[in-house]
Formats: structure tokens, sequence, C-alpha cells
């Protein structure tokens, strides 16, 4: 049995993956995010997962204010190498207009607000050690991270502390989550997922 060769948008232009280079890959191609230079193909999802990130999204669209936009799984170019793609994004609308914004293949991270990653297994490094580095020194003011701790779910919340670029942790809900930034909100965290 011989493998089947790498399709040939796979292989890395000249110079390495960017950023920038990610808006040419072909229609059809797997879901994927940039951290570091490097291609990392989205695995299928848990009903965890999945669950957990549409009710944060509806929470979130239900309680922001007006100019605040919610998307799921929308990359945000943080540098050069860098265009991870949360599974929640909370972020200022630009005011661009709609054409334009229905475009946009990613957000700018000086509009966001909050980014959200629910962890997997397989993304569970990413999502502990690597992602909340970037998204800090990106100046994304807040972060959290949604875990599946044995049947029991927890929100662990995190806030950015200016002067050292780097995320300071608030609380750790697996109750009843109130918080007032990045904008008041109730949240009953079991019941995020049956």
């Amino acid at each position: 049995m011989t493998a089947e060769p790498l399709p040939d948008w796979f292989m890395p232009p000249p110079g390495g993956w960017t950023a920038d280079a990610m808006d040419d890959l072909p229609p059809g191609t797997p879901r994927m995010e940039l951290i570091d230079g490097a291609l990392i193909v989205m695995c299928p999802q848990t009903m965890f997962h999945g669950d957990a990130m549409w009710e944060l999204a509806n929470i979130f669209k239900k309680s922001a204010p007006e100019g605040i936009r919610v998307s799921m799984e929308m990359t945000t170019k943080l540098g050069k190498y860098q265009r991870p793609e949360p599974d929640v994004l909370v972020y200022r609308d630009s005011g661009e207009p709609a054409k334009e914004r229905r475009r946009r293949t990613h957000v700018r991270p000086e509009d966001v607000l909050l980014v959200v990653e629910i962890v997997s297994p397989e993304s569970r490094y990413r999502d502990h050690m690597i992602k909340p580095y970037r998204y800090a020194d990106a100046g994304i003011p807040h972060f959290w991270r949604v875990e599946d701790e044995d049947g029991t779910t927890a929100i662990h919340v995190y806030e950015l502390d200016e002067t050292t670029k780097s995320y300071v942790p608030i609380t750790i809900a697996r109750g009843t989550l109130e918080i007032t930034r990045p904008f008041p909100m109730t949240i009953d965290v079991q019941g995020l997922v049956d």
C-alpha cells in the first residue's frame, strides 16, 4: 500500500508559510491555523467542543453591547507567522461597510476583546502553552480557556497585564460565572454542555 502524495498546495511557498499566504489556499482545503509558521490542520470536534462553542457564542451575542460582534472559528493575524483560529472571538465592529466585512478572512487583533479556546486532546499543549502567549503579545485583553474536567465543565478566565504583556488568572468557574469584563454577563457553566 502506498501513501497518497501530498497536494501541491500543502507545500510551503518560498520563504515559508505566512499569515497572508493563508488567504491564497485553494477552496476546499481543510480548516487550518498558522502557529509559529507551521500549518496546523484542525481535527474533528468532540460534541463537548461544538456545544460549548455554540452556547458561548450565543451568550456573548445576547450579552454584548452595541458595536461588539461575535464570530466562531475565525482567524486573527497576530504577526507574519501567526494566524491562530480561536474557537470564539469577541471583537469591536470596525465600522467597515457590510460588503467588505463579509469578504474578510480574519479579525484584526487590535479589534479583538476576547478569545476563547475550547481544549481538545490534540490542542491541549497549544491551548495551554502557546496560544495564550501569542494572544497576550498581540495585546488581546481577555483570554478564556474552556475544559472538560472528567465530565465537569470549567472556564479559566484570564486578563491581560499590560505591563508584563502576559495573562493573569482571574477565576476558574465550574458553577456560575459572573463577570463584568469585557462586558457584564452571567454564565451557567455546567449548562453549556449537557
